[in-house]
């Protein structure tokens, strides 16, 4: 027996070898430096023999203007994966439950929008939402406003195109966390004659939630790690993480500044993550 159990954790080490060695080249040796680099003297260039210094986290830390960026980014990632998520739940429970032939090609049609680029998504939210965009020009016409709203170029803007270009992904998120919903026991429900809504607020909202966490999850990290939407969007005036590590790391090239603001972005990640889960396990329970 022992010779037996030893050579299937020797083959079971070599299949887990090639990912290992991949994950670790892709991985944890990029994050490995990006520590070590948030760790290197402001203005300083970054390599190995750098001295250890935690200047860039005290100017971090120590300075309100990176406090409000990060509040920008918690901020954004809330005012995005709420109505996302609440937009896309009934498509999904929609999806989720449909029985027709075409379910497939709605389902193709609802992601479809992945296919594109979220850079050209973005230009055309900027056509759509700008001073003299499609928005703007119709209300002039119809005499509704005699100057333009302010859609574009703000927090606003990019908000609303940061929620339609992210939906796919919660569309997606949500259809696969919806296999614990169970048609027999709604029918069942009404077949004692519960209301409708009673029957959504008891048995189908609950037992979708670890669905709803999982797409909530999803959308919040890509709003709060987005850069080209807010950068595009926001014209220079919306100040979040991802546009501060890229103007550190190629206008200023502080690239420790710009290390240590990447980790404090994965804090935050990791922050969320750790919520999630105990979410999850307190619906569990």
């Amino acid at each position: 027996m022992r010779p037996t159990t030893r050579h299937s954790r020797l083959l079971l080490l070599a299949l887990l070898l090639p990912g290992l060695l991949t994950l670790g080249i892709t991985f944890a040796a990029p994050l490995a430096w990006l520590i070590r680099a948030s760790f290197s003297p402001i203005g300083s260039m970054i390599a190995p023999s750098a001295p250890w210094s935690t200047s860039a986290y005290a100017a971090v830390l120590f300075d309100p203007f990176y406090w409000r960026v990060a509040g920008n980014t918690l901020w954004l990632g809330l005012m995005v994966s709420l109505p996302a998520v609440a937009l896309a739940y009934p498509l999904a429970l929609f999806l989720h439950r449909s029985t027709s032939r075409w379910k497939g090609v709605l389902t193709a049609l609802a992601i479809a929008p992945l296919l594109t680029s979220s850079v050209v998504r973005t230009y055309g939210w900027m056509v759509l939402l700008g001073d003299r965009g499609v928005i703007n020009a119709t209300l002039q016409a119809l005499s509704l406003t005699t100057t333009p709203w302010r859609l574009s170029n703000n927090t606003l803007g990019a908000t609303l195109a940061l929620i339609e270009i992210l939906m796919p992904y919660v569309i997606l998120a949500m259809l696969s966390g919806f296999g614990r919903l169970s048609q027999p026991l709604e029918e069942a429900a009404q077949m004692l004659v519960a209301a409708r809504w009673r029957v959504f607020l008891r048995i189908t909202l609950p037992l979708s939630l670890p669905g709803v966490l999982t797409a909530a999850l999803l959308v919040f990290v890509l709003a709060i790690s987005a850069f080209v939407t807010p950068r595009l969007m926001g014209g220079g005036r919306v100040f979040v993480l991802g546009t501060e590590i890229f103007s550190e790391a190629t206008v200023t090239l502080n690239w420790p500044l710009a290390a240590a603001l990447s980790v404090l972005l994965l804090v935050l990640f990791s922050s969320v993550i750790v919520l999630y889960q105990r979410a999850l396990r307190a619906l569990e329970q």
